[in-house]
């Protein structure tokens, strides 16, 4: 098969109709920013949908290597927008709302499978489907002021939304997700970071600068390796020791036959820092 023939797609001109997109020439550092900010950055059916299908074909993305995902003017995400989701679901036929939950599982497994590193920039109000985002990061930073709640329960649901039952055990334990699942109430910024949730804490003027930092950091990497690693961090959860031993023999045979591998040998024998390309 010729190279012209593979369903590489280039996302730097991506007009997004729910989000702000922007991408750096430089380093190929994508940014999402939700942008609704006199409601604190709700999500709607159409933002929603536009995320899932945007983190399914990042897969095909010949020019993105790192995503931030962030929001305007000091707010995360509010979670669902009350009126624009809350109130229709109310009115929806069990069909018609299996359909919806599936959907906003479908982003969360957008995001995992996605082989670009997600890093979450967090300020201010993060709670509810926002907190389920920050969540399905591969990394966060926050603030002082960030305020992480899932509020499922405050609203008469499960906590079990969009794989927190799953997930969020993994990065904080399985006692600590359970206080917050079942309580639904906000976990300080010194418990996040504490906990793990939080990589690293910033002021609010310096979250989404030091993020950007990070992800540059990440693109000037072995992109293809950094794929590698994501795909990994996810299908382990579901193996035995000895299948992830196994299955990361597998991996690093496939990322020593690539040319970043050698680029980086080279680069040792002269004495020189390797620039990676990602093949």
């Amino acid at each position: 098969m010729t190279t012209d023939l593979l369903p590489k797609k280039s996302f730097a001109d991506y007009q997004a109709q729910h989000f702000l997109w922007t991408v750096s020439d430089s380093d190929k550092v994508a940014t999402i920013t939700l942008n609704r900010p006199e409601k604190k950055n709700p999500l709607t059916f159409q933002s929603y949908a536009e995320l899932r299908d945007l983190f399914r074909d990042l897969q095909y993305a010949s020019d993105i290597k790192v995503v931030v995902l962030t929001g305007k003017d000091g707010n995360f995400c509010s979670g669902g927008d009350v009126h624009e989701i809350i109130a229709p679901l109310t009115e929806m036929s069990m069909p018609e709302l299996l359909n919806f939950t599936r959907m906003t599982g479908d982003l969360v497994k957008a995001m995992r499978h996605c082989p670009q590193p997600i890093i979450a920039a967090i300020d201010g109000i993060c709670v509810g489907a926002g907190a389920i985002l920050a969540m399905a990061s591969d990394m966060r930073y926050g603030t002082p002021d960030s305020k992480v709640a899932f509020l499922f329960t405050r609203v008469g649901l499960a906590g079990c939304d969009m794989g927190a039952c799953s997930i969020l055990p993994r990065i904080i334990g399985q006692g600590r997700a359970s206080e917050l699942l079942y309580t639904g109430r906000t976990m300080r910024t010194d418990e996040g970071l504490l906990w793990g949730f939080f990589n690293s804490i910033f002021s609010p003027d310096e979250v989404l600068e030091e993020s950007l930092k990070i992800a540059e950091r990440l693109a000037s990497g072995p992109t293809f390796a950094h794929g590698i690693t994501k795909k990994m961090l996810h299908q382990e959860w579901s193996m035995s020791i000895d299948e992830a031993i196994e299955a990361e023999a597998q991996a690093q045979a496939i990322c020593m036959q690539t040319n970043d591998f050698r680029r980086a040998y080279e680069a040792f024998v002269k004495k020189e820092r390797p620039i990676f390309e990602g093949d």
